[in-house]
């Protein structure tokens, strides 16, 4: 992985005293009231914060939360809850508090957590401020990035501080993640089987051109594969498609086809003559698509071959539904290939929020090797670039 680790430094029983910084993806979400409705992000960065504690550091943890104007902190923005949530997951004896204006100075002993408020609150840190970077630094003596899902930006808390901090290494959750990417793109078992899916083609079009190089079978769902269709010359009648990108998605098809791989094409689609939950659901042949017709989902014909594919797969990378899953009668397809990928015995990795719905209302999670806690920067590993806040840390591994 070519980056020092959290777990490294507590095995070699450095961490006893010391202060130790730790950038956390806490950015879970609220409602009106400022209650959090889905503590997951916050429970996936307790086991850094308890690593650290059992080997007698004084930790301190930060992250960002919404979208804050720099310089105003709103009552919407506090970490307040989230300190409490902390609070309540390390149990009692464990003193957690919840800091403002910790830039220039803050005080934390062995033993307890000191939780920074909303970094993003600070000027300087979107921009990765250097002078943000060095006060942020200058208060530790250990910093860890334990967030995966800001590790595309180049941010104070991100990059900055990492560049300035005596160590630099990164968390359990950021170990994790690459390791499981690692696993999936870099050195995948074979066949590599991708999906794919969403409402466009321009915004994931670097994804699958980067794809198309790697992947066995590059899966296509949603608005992206309906210009697949279009590609093809299949009728697409009202669907969601990018008619300009369609000479785009023909090379990937035929450039997974010189190398032997393949975009599967549906060859039947659930059809509806509105986008609507109460849409009358029609099934229909690829080739019998009508005018006024709109493609919801991926037909059963469809989804079955696919399925039986990814069943054969040695690894699975998934992102994004096939249809519309949130209206169930255009949910068979994304249903299907969960259940197919569950009960698959490849290395499988899904990420991006709309995977994570899917993966929680047909109740796969358990089934699926490793769930991603980044939508962005999955993404953009996914296209094949080099992350930033993983690319600071490499440095600071040659040091």
């Amino acid at each position: 992985m070519n980056v020092k680790t959290l777990s490294q430094l507590v095995t070699a029983g450095e961490l006893k005293g010391k202060r130790v910084f730790i950038r956390s993806d806490l950015n879970v979400p609220l409602n009106d009231e400022h209650i959090i409705t889905d503590d997951t992000r916050i429970r996936a960065s307790i086991p850094a914060i308890q690593m650290a504690l059992n080997a007698g550091a004084a930790v301190m943890v930060t992250s960002h939360l919404g979208r804050p104007t720099e310089g105003v902190l709103a009552e919407g923005d506090s970490l307040a809850p989230v300190a409490a949530c902390i609070a309540e997951l390390l149990g009692d004896g464990i003193t957690v508090r919840l800091v403002q204006n910790w830039v220039d100075g803050v005080e934390a002993q062995v033993g307890e957590v000191v939780v920074l408020e909303n970094c993003r609150v600070n000027a300087g840190e979107k921009k990765n401020d250097e002078a943000l970077s060095r006060k942020m630094a200058a208060l530790c003596d250990v910093y860890v990035n334990d967030a995966f899902g800001t590790s595309h930006r180049a941010e104070a808390t991100t990059y900055g501080i990492a560049q300035f901090a005596p160590i630099a290494v990164a968390g359990p959750l950021l170990e994790a993640e690459l390791d499981a990417l690692g696993k999936a793109l870099l050195a995948p078992k074979k066949p590599l089987a991708a999906i794919v899916a969403g409402s466009k083609v321009s915004t994931k079009l670097t994804i699958l051109q980067s794809l198309a190089d790697k992947v066995d079978q590059l899966i296509v769902g949603g608005g992206i594969a309906n210009t697949f269709m279009a590609a093809m010359g299949l009728p697409i009648g009202q669907s969601l498609s990018e008619p300009d990108l369609v000479n785009e998605a023909k090379s990937i098809i035929d450039k997974m086809a010189a190398r032997g791989a393949s975009v599967p094409i549906p060859t039947d689609v659930v059809c509806a003559k509105a986008f609507s939950k109460d849409a009358v659901a029609t099934v229909k042949k690829s080739t019998e698509v009508e005018a006024d017709d709109m493609i919801l989902d991926i037909g059963p014909d469809t989804a079955a071959v696919i399925a039986g594919q990814l069943l054969t797969a040695g690894t699975i990378v998934w992102n994004g539904p096939m249809g519309v899953f949130e209206f169930d009668q255009f949910g068979n397809g994304t249903r299907v290939l969960a259940q197919a990928i569950a009960r698959s015995t490849a290395f499988s990795i899904a990420g991006g929020g709309d995977t994570l719905a899917a993966i929680a209302k047909y109740n796969v999670g358990d089934e699926v090797s490793y769930i991603s806690t980044g939508g962005g920067a999955f993404l953009e590993f996914l296209e094949g670039k080099e992350l930033p806040a993983v690319a600071i840390l490499k440095q600071r591994a040659l040091d």
